[in-house]
């Protein structure tokens, strides 16, 4: 019997290792809640009207076609039997395993605020990108025939909490938006009326670039006409305003959440060993302290790098991991000892906006026209399908040269009776 292996996930660390198996002396079931891989960097561009969702969803099935070895099963794992090796699933199957990969990433961190959960537009999968999406042209829709300024006002600001590599980025989205459409479709609408207002509560944009790169995204970004406000922190929200802990009303309604993420709620239901903020334990290897035949990889893993400190959760460790795991299996069933993984960061990089971009690789930086170029090239390299790859640098080019954002549908969704 061919030696079997169950991976959890298929995001940027279950893919790649699902892929770096194939053709070898295994059998193996990859298990997702959705039929589809997600390039979740490109989401920003999804909600800002750029790009269609097809364009960053690769359909599983025809991503691991021509690989006999590899199945795929569409379900929700609901629990891991560890002593009989077992993955449990909604529908009442159980997948047994010789060797288990946990990637199940992680969710919006609202730290507890349940107001902000409640009222928030996320952006961390394509569900909550084709909602922002749809809301941003409805408020437009509003704006342009209400004739209550203070209601007006509200429907033009938005308000976006976070400013990592996503809240920068959809910032810079929007506001490029706001400025192509608005004067040529909204004629009842001034774009002086737009407040684009983008809070942090650190004292800098981007804290994981050099500081002199955060703050020329700051500058960029406010030359575009966001209004970037740092040491910022949000107490709390409604549906017509944000309040932050200094005691500023912010009217709005749209109110975009970017200021962090946790670990799947998952890892806890598994009896894995935790850290204090829910990651799964692992060694070296990427092994579960405690637990044989069982990795975890990606955000939901606590990984450390050479310094000791914990990996990042962001999409290149999960990929290094993902493909350090598949080597590590092939390696135990050949016999073979495997080294310990060892993180390389190759850099790292963060749009603005149209031709401008910010970047680390090593100890080179670049910024400007450059970085957008390298931004470019690295988002098409690691998108997944050339099919994918040629539609998106199309769109790409189309947008450069006729300055439109062309995916401007508000789309309905009817309810799903089938998955009843």
């Amino acid at each position: 019997m061919a030696h079997r292996v169950v991976v959890v996930g298929a995001g940027f660390g279950g893919l790649p290792c699902v892929r770096r198996l194939r053709g070898g002396p295994v059998e193996v079931t990859l298990v997702d809640r959705r039929n589809y891989h997600l390039f979740t960097p490109l989401l920003y561009q999804v909600a800002s009207c750029l790009l269609n969702p097809s364009e960053i969803a690769a359909p599983l099935r025809k991503v691991l076609h021509g690989a006999p070895d590899v199945r795929f099963r569409l379900g929700e794992v609901t629990g891991v039997d560890l002593g009989e090796r077992l993955v449990h699933l909604a529908d009442g199957a159980a997948l047994p395993y010789d060797d288990l990969v946990l990637s199940i990433g992680s969710t919006t961190n609202y730290f507890g605020n349940d107001a902000i959960a409640s009222r928030a537009l996320g952006l961390k999968d394509l569900g909550e990108a084709l909602r922002l999406r749809n809301h941003v042209l409805r408020v437009l829709e509003r704006a342009a025939t209400t004739s209550d300024p203070d209601a007006r006002r509200a429907l033009l600001t938005f308000c976006i909490v976070g400013g990592g590599p996503t809240g920068v980025e959809y910032a810079g989205a929007l506001a490029e938006l706001v400025r192509l459409v608005l004067p040529r479709e909204y004629p009842e609408l001034d774009r002086g009326e737009v407040r684009i207002v983008l809070l942090e509560g650190a004292d800098r944009v981007l804290s994981m670039f050099p500081a002199s790169l955060s703050a020329y995204a700051a500058r960029q970004l406010r030359r575009m006409g966001v209004d970037v406000r740092l040491d910022r922190l949000v107490a709390s929200a409604t549906e017509s305003s944000v309040t932050t802990r200094d005691g500023e009303v912010i009217p709005t309604e749209t109110f975009v959440w970017t200021a962090g993420v946790e670990p799947s709620p998952l890892a806890a239901g598994f009896g894995l060993p935790l850290d204090a903020r829910g990651r799964v334990e692992v060694d070296e290897h990427l092994r579960v302290r405690g637990v044989p035949h069982v990795y975890a990889i990606g955000d939901v893993a606590a990984a450390r790098d050479r310094r000791g400190g914990e990996l990042p959760m962001v999409s290149p460790p999960a990929m290094q991991a993902g493909r350090y795991v598949a080597r590590a299996i092939l390696a135990g069933i050949d016999g073979r000892p495997t080294r310990r993984f060892r993180y390389v960061d190759k850099g790292t990089l963060a749009t603005i906006g149209r031709q401008s971009a910010v970047g680390t690789v090593g100890r080179l930086r670049f910024r400007g026209f450059v970085g957008w170029v390298v931004w470019l090239a690295v988002h098409l390299w690691y998108l997944i399908g050339f099919e994918n790859r040629v539609r998106v640098l199309l769109r790409w080019a189309w947008y450069y040269v006729r300055l439109d954002r062309p995916v401007r549908a508000i789309i309905r969704s009817a309810p799903d009776h089938s998955a009843r």
